[in-house]
């Protein structure tokens, strides 16, 4: 499982280098190369995203003693790509006031302006990503306790079975026992019956042996 994850991991940090390496080359490129270019970053984002979520899902599967260390290196590859996400949307946005000035003639006041603006929408959005992340990240915690809810759950249920099977044999093995002693008590009385019969034949023939011999003097 671990395997799948670190290959994942390798993937990660060879699409990350080429993605850091084209946003920076994004500003100094002609136009056409530009397009191409920002075409091209954002289809390879799209491939880190499917990464990430891929890594995300074999976490999950990882046995929860040992789930920590990945989490929180996953967690700063999502930091990572968030920080690639900014900056891409930085080169995009300064591509863009250029390609506007070219196209219409706008001074560099005016391209200035629209470029604060338009940072401050990136800001807004990063800032409303982060939260949806945050909500994300506190789904999967919840997802996490309920799942370790539900391993303790299953084990208690497992560990009353177990006790309750045992009941049933000690109580099979009790009626068991329980007749054994009913028998034995039985023959006992049996055994004591007859010698006190005995007893009583042997007593009455001494009895009247004694008789008969009195009698016959």
């Amino acid at each position: 499982m671990s395997s799948d994850f670190e290959a994942y991991e390798q993937d990660f940090g060879t699409l990350t280098a080429e993605i850091t390496n084209k946003i920076g080359r994004i500003p100094k490129l002609a136009s056409e190369e530009k397009t191409q270019l920002v075409l091209n970053v954002d289809k390879q984002l799209e491939e880190v995203r499917e990464l990430l979520e891929q890594m995300d899902l074999e976490v999950r599967e990882i046995p929860i003693q040992s789930r920590g260390m990945y989490n929180s290196r996953l967690k700063s590859y999502k930091q990572e790509i968030e920080k690639l996400e900014k900056d891409f949307k930085r080169s995009r946005i300064a591509y863009s006031d250029e390609v506007r000035n070219e196209l219409l003639g706008e001074d560099g006041s005016s391209a200035e302006s629209q470029r604060s603006h338009l940072l401050d929408n990136t800001e807004r959005l990063e800032r409303s990503s982060r939260r949806l992340e945050a909500g994300y990240q506190i789904a999967v915690e919840t997802e996490q306790v309920g799942q370790e809810i539900l391993s303790s759950l299953h084990s208690d249920r497992e560990k009353i079975q177990r006790s309750r099977d045992r009941l049933r044999e000690t109580d099979a093995n009790l009626g068991k026992s329980s007749r054994i002693l009913t028998g034995m008590l039985r023959r006992i009385i049996q055994n004591r019956v007859l010698v006190f019969i005995l007893g009583a034949i042997i007593l009455l023939t001494i009895v009247l042996a004694i008789y008969f011999n009195l009698r016959g003097h």
